[in-house]
């Protein structure tokens, strides 16, 4: 994927060039003199995700104050440092969009391939903001995907310790027993551990073949897939159908739309009551660990003999 910059005009200032990028990051990032790490100042600016920025500073492309920084975790002021990407200063910021589209089969759940396959790119043409797509979707599934350029949310609908829900329509082969069902809510063993705990329901019963409508907590790499084979019923076909707040509904195939303000003030409320729910518990679990080692250290006091 490309990257597109904007130069600085010919014959600016120093502090003009600075402005671009405090504009840049009035978004995302503190511009209050603190530190922030590198790469999550470049996504702040809408340049790229949070990975690709990375992938940007590990290869050298990135400036910091006419040096090139290539370790990972670097911090910079964003009010006084100059950072520059392929030598252009970082264009100032766009704001948050949200597109939901309803993925066809056949098409990389990427912005591009280099088999060059059919991409989601290819399917949201006219939308002038840089967006890139949260989580994927197999090659051959369809269904929900959730596009934007706000990396803070898509890290947090993704990451597995927020646990954000979602809801796939599927189709096996045979009909799911009681205790296929039972394996499923309760975790199954994969190569890489046992799933969380999954909701399943059935919906549909052909003579050979069933629906299910399936609802996980985690991202792993094909893990609905992966889940129903290891219980004994190949997946026909995989569609998601929700995702958080966000339903599917009557969008058509290969077509995309904004999300109305409803949808994108559930989804950044959801986020935020998620990050809450986390930080509270790491705060409690903290303090756990404080006051028990808090016992251990205490002194015994000395019996007194009389």
């Amino acid at each position: 994927m490309g990257v597109e910059l904007d130069a600085p005009p010919r014959g600016a200032k120093h502090e003009s060039r600075s402005l671009s990028l405090k504009q840049g990051v009035a978004q995302g990032v503190a511009m209050d003199g603190r530190a922030v790490r590198l790469h999550k100042l470049i996504a702040a600016t809408g340049l790229a995700s949070r990975r690709k920025a990375e992938q940007l500073i590990v290869s050298g492309r990135v400036t910091v104050n006419g040096r090139v920084v290539t370790e990972l975790g670097t911090t910079v002021d964003p009010t006084r440092d100059h950072v520059k990407v392929d030598g252009k200063h970082l264009r100032a910021t766009q704001p948050f969009v949200y597109l939901m589209l309803n993925k066809p089969k056949h098409v990389m759940s990427t912005m591009d391939d280099p088999g060059g396959r059919p991409t989601v790119k290819d399917l949201i043409r006219g939308v002038s903001i840089r967006v890139f797509p949260v989580g994927r979707l197999d090659f051959d599934s369809e269904g929900l995907m959730l596009l934007t350029n706000d990396g803070k949310l898509a890290q947090t609908l993704l990451h597995p310790r927020y646990g954000v829900a979602k809801t796939y329509l599927v189709k096996v082969k045979g009909v799911l027993t009681d205790e296929d069902i039972h394996l499923l809510e309760h975790g199954v063993r994969l190569d890489d551990g046992i799933t969380a705990p999954a909701q399943v329901k059935k919906v549909g019963k052909a003579e050979q073949n069933s629906w299910l409508e399936v609802t996980i907590r985690e991202g792993r790499k094909h893990q609905v897939k992966r889940m129903l084979l290891a219980v004994g019923h190949p997946v026909i076909r995989l569609k998601r159908i929700r995702m958080g707040p966000l339903s599917l509904g009557k969008l058509e195939v290969g077509s995309f739309r904004f999300l109305t303000d409803r949808e994108t003030n559930a989804l950044r409320e959801l986020v935020r009551k998620r990050i809450r729910a986390v930080e509270s518990e790491a705060t409690e679990m903290a303090r756990t660990r404080g006051a028990v080692k808090g016992i251990r250290q205490r002194p015994q006091r000395e019996k007194v003999v009389s």
